[in-house]
């Protein structure tokens, strides 16, 4: 089943990788360094302010929707989300306009939070739909939505900024017209499922509860892993900002998409799997789902590592190359990290519903991270940025995995994870052999690299049965041996 579920959200992580990738090529050509750290700012302002007001909802709304199916109250469920919804939304236009508009900001950056602040809330109530559909299961129509809404965004807001005035604020208001987009088609369907329900207090008061925590755990989150662009732009000016950002975008996103990728189909069976058939269900379905994260990402963070150079040099604009290609190594083991503090040690809390614990865990790593930029960043430039992160993320990990066997006990695969850790340095060392010419142009290499990096780690892989790929290849066989069997 999981298998199935990974195959059917695949087009929604091609989307995001195409517009991650795809976005970071071409603003970092469109753009000034100055430009894109413009953006870089204001898309962590945007991403702190969703966190704020809505990921509580969006949270409540994947953990409580499988039990709201079981006690057959699931109108009611939806109309206090999106009644809930409604409220943020104003709250949230009106206290972000009067932020912009005394904010002591200048006028172009306050144009691109305002098309930030427009994106942020039509995308929030379309996230809202989308944890409905997720934690129903609906993996096609989820899949259909999100891939128009990603393609569309990115689209239009690379369009936006190459032929308007726009530039910094182009991507955003891409964003948003999708995300009103996406909403007319799907949002009437949500809303005729919660017709009849009633806007409960009490349900709020259990969604409140639940995610806020887990808010304020994302905003720490956020702050661990963007906070720094705001003490990078103090010390070493908003250019700086737009190189770092690149950087980290190559390296984290690659990992993010595949994190995400797993998580969404592995949190709903985990959620349905507690639910309906206990703790030891939730397990073994959290089990198998880290052999596959492992299996997808650790392979992902070594190849990043190993391709840095012509990675950058392909995928960024002259200003950002160099340094850029000397950010990706540090923030590719940084990103694998937060992954599986993120999509999997985190849910012990989400779990165990224990999430007020879990933003606790994360204050010690967020306020680590903000003491270690200022204190390497004068010293080191942007490196020490990338060392302080690698240290908070670290710390966050061990800590969260410390404290959550406390409240929910997940599985800890060490021998899952010493495998994949093998199998990867097998591809590392075959890359790393190799006597690669210095005269081959960047694409060359980068191909070259990673194809080798990719068939050297599927070998390993194969050879250890990481997350039973063997014996899935080897049912997959048979299937197809059988329907090719002429009866006689």
């Amino acid at each position: 089943m999981l298998w199935r579920h990974l195959l059917g959200y695949l087009p929604v992580n091609i989307a995001q990788a195409l517009a991650g990738f795809g976005g970071i090529f071409l603003l970092t050509r469109l753009l000034s360094p100055e430009d894109y750290g413009r953006y870089g700012l204001a898309f962590a302002v945007m991403t702190f302010f969703h966190s704020v007001l809505f990921t509580w909802m969006e949270a409540a709304m994947a953990r409580f929707y499988a039990r709201a199916e079981a006690d057959h109250s699931l109108k009611d469920h939806l109309a206090s989300a999106y009644g809930g919804l409604g409220a943020f939304s104003v709250i949230g236009a009106v206290l972000g306009g009067i932020a912009i508009s005394f904010l002591p900001l200048p006028t172009d950056f306050k144009t691109i939070l305002g098309f930030a602040l427009a994106a942020a809330i039509l995308r929030a109530a379309l996230n809202l739909t989308m944890q409905a559909r997720r934690a129903a299961r609906e993996v096609n129509r989820y899949s259909l939505i999100e891939f128009f809404h990603i393609s569309m965004g990115f689209g239009l807001g690379i369009m936006l900024v190459a032929a308007t005035d726009l530039r910094a604020a182009g991507p955003f208001a891409g964003m948003a017209v999708a995300a009103g987009i996406a909403l007319v088609f799907d949002l009437p369907h949500m809303l005729a499922r919660a017709k009849g329900g009633q806007v409960s207090m009490q349900n709020l008061k259990v969604f409140a509860l639940y995610g806020l925590p887990i808010s304020l755990s994302l905003v720490l989150e956020y702050a661990l892993s963007t906070g720094d662009r705001f003490l990078i732009a103090g010390y070493l000016g908003t250019a700086s900002v737009g190189i770092y950002t690149a950087g980290y975008g190559l390296a984290n996103r690659t990992l993010d998409v595949i994190f995400v990728w797993a998580g969404m189909a592995a949190a709903p069976l985990t959620i349905a799997a507690l639910e309906h058939g206990g703790m030891d269900d939730a397990r073994a379905m959290a089990r198998k789902a880290f052999g596959y994260m492992a299996l997808l990402t650790f392979p992902a963070a070594t190849g990043l590592a190993l391709v840095a150079v012509p990675l950058a040099t392909i995928m960024t604009g002259p200003a950002f190359r160099a340094q850029a290609a000397t950010i990706i190594p540090w923030i590719a083991l940084a990103g694998l990290m937060n992954g599986i503090m993120t999509y999997y040690l985190h849910e012990a809390f989400t779990l165990s519903k224990r999430t007020g614990v879990m933003a606790a865990a994360m204050a010690f790593p967020a306020l680590l991270n903000i003491a270690l930029n200022m204190l390497l960043l004068p010293r080191m430039g942007l490196q020490g940025a990338v060392i302080a992160t690698v240290i908070a993320y670290f710390a966050g990990m061990v800590l969260s995995a410390i404290i959550g066997r406390r409240y929910f006990p997940l599985p800890l695969p060490f021998g899952a994870a010493a495998k994949t850790i093998m199998a990867c340095t097998v591809m590392a060392v075959g890359v790393l052999l190799v006597p690669w010419p210095p005269s081959w142009p960047a694409t060359a290499l980068l191909v070259a690299q990673a194809s080798l990096g990719a068939l050297l780690y599927g070998m390993a892989a194969f050879a250890f049965n990481l997350a039973d790929c063997r014996d899935l290849l080897g049912r997959l066989s048979d299937r197809l041996r059988k329907h090719q069997e002429v009866p006689t």
